[in-house]
This record gives C-alpha cells, structure tokens and sequence, in this order.
C-alpha cells in the first residue's frame, strides 16, 4: 500500500512539474527559474509528508476523491519552499546531493562582479513562488468545501509554526550551551520537524475526511511523538551517517552551533577539559574533519548516543499507546504502524 501511494506521488509530482509552464508561465519570467523549480521539486525524497497525508485522509474517507494526489504534493511543496530558504540560513551548498537552489541561481546570474543581488537573494523570491504553489495545489483536491477549508488552514499554520521553530532555533544557537535548557530543544523539535513532518501531514488529512475533533487530536498527537524520534534519529544521523544518507556535509550541524539533544546530554555528562572542547569548537567560525571526530568521541563516550537511542524507542512506544482508540481502517493503520516504525526504527513488521 505505502509503495503504491508512493508511486502516485512520484507520477503526480512528475506530471505536476510539466504543467508548471502552463499553469503559471514561468519559462515566460525566466527559463532559469523554471529550470530550477523543476528540477529542484523532482528530486528523490522520503515524500514523508504527502504520503503521511494520504494515509491518514483515505484512513478515515469512504472515498478517494480526484485530484487527492495532486492536492497531496502541497505537502511536499511546503517543504521544498521550507528547504530553499533553509539552506540560505545554513549557508548550505549541497541538498538530495545536488546544489542548493541559491548556489545554482548564484551560478546563473551572480558572475558578474557588479551585480547587485545574490543567487541567496533570488533563492528567497524563488522559495516564495513555491509557497504559492503549495497553497494552489491542495485546491486540487474535490472534497467538501468547509472540510477543505478547515485543512487549508491547517496546512497555513504549519507554515507559521514551522518558520516559528526555525526563529527560536537560531536565537537558541546564541545562547551558551550550559545555558540551554532540554524544553528548549523539544520545542524547536516540536515547532520544526515534529509538527511539519508527522503530526501536521496527518491531521490535515483526517480533517479533510471530516473526522471528528478528537479522531483529529489523537492522530497529531500520535505524530508529535513520531516526530520527536525522528528528529533524534536525524540528528544521529547527522553526526554519525555518512554524506550520501543526508545529501549534505555531516559537520553542518556542528557548523550551526545547533544544540541538538546529542549535545545538550554531552555535555551535561562528560568532564570540565571535553566541556571546553564543545564550547570552543560550537564557537569557532570553521570545523574541520578532526574536530567533528572529536564530537563524536565526546557524544559517545558521555552516553549521549546511547540516551538518544533509548529516547528513541520510548517515543515510538508512547506513540504506539496513542494510536490506541484511532478509528482508520485496519489496512491503513497496519500501514502508518508499518511506515513509523521502518522509518524509525528501521525495522519492517
């Protein structure tokens, strides 16, 4: 079932960026930009979000409307938008892989010495066209006008909770380490990933269904908690996979001073001499390779990786006790239980 929806995505995404010109003429603006756009949206993915959506809205419906595939890329566009200004904040050159949008628009129009604009500059206007393309594809979907209109709004205040969390990370990396408190690092977990990548994507499609409120809450709830593991696993990751799992630079994190819960119970746990070596490294201007081994030794040795490992489990348990009570059709719910816990736990039911 999950690798079926996966493929009407993948179909719809594809036939989606084709009709772009058409719909909205941007080779007529800029062949560049539409390039790009295209390009950029048809990168391999999880497709998490839509797929979450999908799961959650055909769990609950007695039907499958026309253009639900269509009106699920919404999700995915909304994280295309999200990544695109992401990593002019990062500073990030590489995403899936390939360059970042602001890196390839840099390419295009910033050789000359006297422009007056950055390809960071045109990635911002660019990431804000593909916000407007999320917003216009959910309206694709024929489902009940108010069911539709309750979603919608829904799908916005992701966005703002979303850009919220990605605020109160950045003022959080001003802040010195010993000073940074665990509700600080849930919240921007919760605001940033957990709410945008699980909880959200399934709540707006039981409300498009038109589940009852608490149907509603349960099923966010339960992906709050999702989310929370993922964004652990993720920052494990981070530290410890190798670039071609994350598509980016794995001392990126470190280079953002991110105060992930690695690094909180780190360095709550280790001696006075590997506290001095977080706080010098989190605030230098470049990382290297040595150093990043270096965090790894400390994350380790502190018991950090094991906690977060354990935290990890707890959450997906505590999610399982969530979804206790969730009225989706059998097949689906196996198939959400299926979907989180490969996606967590990597293991397959």
């Amino acid at each position: 079932m999950l690798l079926k929806i996966k493929n009407h995505l993948e179909i719809q995404l594809r036939n989606y960026a084709r009709s772009v010109d058409k719909t909205y003429h941007l080779d007529r603006l800029s062949p560049s930009l539409s390039r790009h756009i295209k390009e950029f949206i048809c990168r391999k993915g999880k497709r998490i979000r839509p797929l979450l959506f999908c799961l959650s809205y055909l769990g609950f419906s007695k039907k499958t409307p026309s253009g639900l595939y269509r009106g699920a890329l919404s999700l995915e566009l909304l994280h295309d938008f999200l990544l695109v200004h992401d990593d002019i904040i990062d500073k990030s050159c590489m995403r899936r892989n390939r360059p970042t949008m602001h890196t390839l628009l840099e390419h295009d129009f910033c050789q000359n010495k006297k422009t007056k604009f950055t390809g960071q500059d045109l990635a911002i206007v660019t990431g804000d066209i593909i916000y407007a393309m999320a917003l216009d594809t959910f309206l694709s979907i024929s489902e009940n006008n108010l069911h539709k209109e309750a979603a919608l709004k829904r799908l916005i205040s992701t966005t703002i909770h979303t850009a919220g969390g990605e605020f109160i990370e950045l003022i959080l990396g001003n802040k010195p380490i010993e000073k940074v408190r665990l509700e600080d690092i849930y919240k921007i977990y919760d605001y940033k990933t957990a709410n945008y990548t699980f909880a959200s994507p399934l709540a707006i499609g039981a409300t498009l269904a038109g589940a009852k409120t608490e149907q509603v809450k349960k099923i966010y709830a339960y992906g709050m908690l999702l989310g929370r593991a993922f964004q652990i696993k993720d920052d494990i990751i981070g530290s410890f996979g190798k670039e071609s799992q994350t598509g980016k630079s794995n001392i990126t994190d470190i280079v953002e001073a991110k105060r992930t819960l690695l690094i909180y119970y780190a360095f709550g746990h280790v001696n006075k001499k590997d506290r001095l070596v977080i706080k010098k490294i989190f605030n230098a201007n470049k990382v290297r390779k040595s150093e990043l081994a270096e965090i790894r030794r400390i994350i380790t040795e502190s018991g950090a990786l094991d906690y977060a490992q354990k935290q990890i489990k707890n959450l997906y348990s505590k999610a399982n006790s969530q979804i206790k009570g969730l009225k989706l059709k059998k097949n689906y719910l196996q198939a959400l239980n299926n979907f989180s816990r490969e996606i967590l736990l990597g293991k397959k039911l």
